[in-house]
């Protein structure tokens, strides 16, 4: 039983086996965040790359991140929240008028598994939901996502928004999905754009450091 079969059982998406042996190494007295930095987020560190290479795919992806997922939530109760990491705080969400979550989901995992504090406001959020949610959490990133073209300019609302109230150089903005470009991004005053979770996750590290 090691870090490394944890990291393994993750990489395969084998929720089941990394639950397992989670559990195992908990009642064998090792240290949580040791099972978290070296088995848990260590699988993820490496579907991360793979991921973007094109040697895995969303749904394989998807299935490691919830072994992911699975595996933290039988630790995190194990650890006081100040122990844990975290890299930044991200509030991240699908526009309003388009209800797409899987990328966005995808972009969270992600996230969540290179240390970030993730709130997942879900779809069709408005700006106003937005600038909310900003107000309400104080993160250092806004992430939006759009799948469809129709949607594409409630990303710049929510921007013209958060400059109206003042909150506009408090937080980073990153947009990606489907239909957006960089070039898009730059039009509207975005900080940035992904075009996949990988990416998306290494931008966000990148304008807060």
């Amino acid at each position: 039983m090691s870090y490394e079969e944890i990291c393994r059982a993750v990489v395969s998406g084998n929720e089941a086996k990394v639950k397992e042996l989670t559990k195992s190494m908990v009642d064998a007295g090792s240290d949580p965040l040791e099972i978290i930095n070296q088995g848990l987020i260590a699988g993820m560190n490496i579907v991360g790359p793979r991921f973007k290479n094109g040697e895995m795919f969303v749904p394989e992806v998807l299935m490691s991140a919830r072994a992911m997922s699975a595996g933290l939530d039988i630790v995190k109760p194990l650890i006081a929240d100040t122990d844990l990491p975290s890299v930044g705080k991200v509030v991240i969400g699908t526009v309003k008028g388009d209800l797409h979550d899987i990328g966005k989901n995808l972009v969270a995992m992600m996230m969540e598994s290179a240390g970030f504090t993730v709130i997942n406001l879900g779809v069709d959020i408005s700006p106003e939901k937005f600038v909310q949610a900003v107000k309400e959490h104080n993160p250092d990133v806004v992430a939006m996502s759009a799948l469809l073209t129709t949607t594409m300019l409630s990303m710049k609302d929510t921007i013209e928004v958060l400059k109206e109230e003042g909150l506009r150089d408090k937080v980073k903005v990153v947009v990606g999905g489907a239909p957006i470009s960089k070039d898009f991004a730059d039009e509207i005053g975005a900080d940035g754009f992904a075009p996949d979770a990988a990416s998306a996750t290494e931008l966000c590290k990148q304008l807060i450091a």
